[in-house]
């Protein structure tokens, strides 16, 4: 197990200490509750958070909890909102500040219908201003750059003397006091365990990916119109992420292009249930999606000017590839995985990267000091089953963030059902915290998969019906209300709901008139 070291300058400690020099407030919301920022003797900007309405029985001001939750993914954001949903004391009610690097929450399941024209940025992609307008949590647009947990257990067994639970120092130079802190950062991509792809291959992830991959399908698709040459997509990795982004860009291009999936399993979606792997591979087929299993990318390089499609071999030949090429064509050296099959070189104009990822905390400057976060081989940090992190009662870890294990001892998924069910057990548990009360032992229940397939496509296996699965139109329209449930707000999910109910009634009428006009031009 890896430990990652986090440590703090004197303005950190003075910090704890109680040293408060005003400059200035922040405020933003309701209420009374304010930021307070302090210049230190670094001339660093430092954050407090700081109360104003609430007496004590002595006559003195009793400041309230502060949560500090680092992430506004599905973990941070839903920790917040149930935090804010929840019944408190005058006394007890937490100031709550969610740091994200991001100006918006992002809806990561239904990136894929950004591509496919379905959805627009708004509805998968709120700001975080619009979702927290109406709640009391404050919101922080900064990176994370150093922790300085003062909540570690000491050598006798009990908790080491701090007046805070530890600061969080931004890459802005901003300090932030704590009483109680939730990792909720997320993960990126990992693109650099295989030569080339960091260079030349584009993660879908984040809201930005999408963007440049949407970007460069309509540069090819520009590029490629009216020409008899197609355009021709690898796509790396055949699990969830994989399989949804290949069906929907095989659809997008149609018989404008050619979609090849790549992965070292001979088996695509290999965690998923039965129905949704079948589903998915009968739409893969009927989009003429080349499967090609058993495969590692050993490389990625960029076409040089004297190559071309008559001197490669394997997948490249005959498939209607350019064979003149330019600095925007690439190669992928395929090594097999499995006996009897043989290398192939693959030519791709776009090379899109479904497979390995790193937890976020690994991006967090560490020292060689004392305090520690327990981290395992992803960089995750492990934490009990209240989801706190191991030595560290004041500290939470969910999502991505966490390495919690299961009844058998495997690390639950990375998955948006896992953070939404985390995000709710991780709210009650830091209410019970700070009130006193015993905390919850999170267990997962897996309440099925889904997985979209295209603009009228997707598989839905339920868990509480064996063997039941959902797909085709039904399957996807399932799979749109079941997401629009689960949008953060109330007030979002109404937005939404009446948008996508707009585009289905357009849409409807549009395909009406189509038929329509058929039948009357073949009278």
């Amino acid at each position: 197990m890896a430990h990652i070291a986090l440590t703090a300058s004197a303005p950190f400690l003075a910090l704890c200490r109680g040293t408060r020099l005003q400059s200035g407030f922040f405020s933003r919301g309701r209420g009374t509750d304010k930021f307070l920022f302090t210049n230190s003797p670094r001339k660093r900007l430092q954050v407090r958070f700081f109360s104003s309405g609430t007496t004590g029985s002595n006559g003195g001001v009793v400041e309230k909890p502060r949560v500090c939750i680092l992430g506004g993914g599905f973990g941070g954001l839903y920790t917040a909102l149930r935090l804010e949903s929840l019944v408190w004391s005058d006394d007890k009610k937490p100031q709550v500040v969610l740091v994200d690097q991001s100006e918006r929450f992002v809806f990561k399941p239904m990136l894929y219908e950004l591509l496919s024209g379905e959805v627009d940025e708004w509805e998968i992609a709120p700001r975080f201003s619009d979702l927290l307008a109406n709640t009391s949590v404050q919101f922080c647009q900064d990176r994370v750059k150093l922790l300085h947990p003062s909540d570690q257990w000491g050598l006798d067994g009990g908790l080491t003397a701090s007046s805070c639970g530890g600061t969080v120092q931004l890459e802005s130079g901003l300090l932030i006091e704590y009483d109680w802190l939730v990792l909720a950062l997320g993960a990126e991509a990992k693109l650099d365990f295989v030569p080339g792809a960091a260079e030349f291959a584009l993660p879908f992830s984040t809201l930005e990916d999408a963007f440049k991959v949407n970007n460069k399908l309509k540069t090819l698709e520009r590029k490629n119109f009216g020409k008899d040459s197609q355009i021709s997509v690898a796509v790396v990795g055949c699990g969830y992420s994989g399989v949804e982004l290949a069906a929907t860009v095989a659809e997008r291009l149609s018989d404008r292009g050619v979609v090849r999936a790549i992965d070292a399993e001979m088996m695509i979606c290999p965690t998923a249930p039965p129905g949704n792997r079948e589903a998915a591979l009968k739409v893969l087929s009927s989009r003429k999606i080349e499967l090609l299993l058993g495969y590692l990318v050993r490389c990625i390089r960029r076409v040089s000017n004297i190559e071309s499609s008559d001197t490669m071999t394997g997948v490249g030949e005959n498939q209607g590839v350019a064979a003149v090429h330019d600095s925007e064509k690439y190669i992928l050296e395929l090594q097999p995985t499995e006996r009897g099959l043989q290398s192939k070189i693959l030519e791709a104009d776009l090379v899109l990267w479904t497979v390995g990822s790193k937890s976020s905390l690994t991006e967090i400057e560490t020292s060689d000091m004392s305090f520690v976060l327990p981290l395992n081989g992803r960089g995750q940090a492990e934490t009990d089953e209240t989801l706190r992190v191991k030595g560290h009662p004041r500290i939470f870890a969910i999502g991505d963030s966490s390495a919690l294990r299961d009844s058998h001892g495997r690390i639950l998924p990375a998955t948006a059902q896992v953070a939404f069910q985390q995000a709710d057990f991780a709210g009650w548990n830091l209410w019970a915290a700070i009130n006193g009360r015993p905390l919850l032992s999170f267990r997962f229940q897996n309440l099925g998969e889904m997985m979209t397939l295209g603009r009228n496509d997707a598989a839905i296996s339920p868990s509480f019906i064996e063997g039941l699965t959902l797909e085709g139109p039904i399957g996807h329209t399932a799979r749109k209300i079941a997401y629009l449930l689960r949008l953060p707000t109330d007030e979002h999910k109404l937005k939404v709901g009446i948008s996508w109910f707009t585009k289905s009634a357009v849409d409807s009428v549009a395909s009406l008139q189509s038929t329509l006009s058929k039948v009357l031009s073949g009278s």
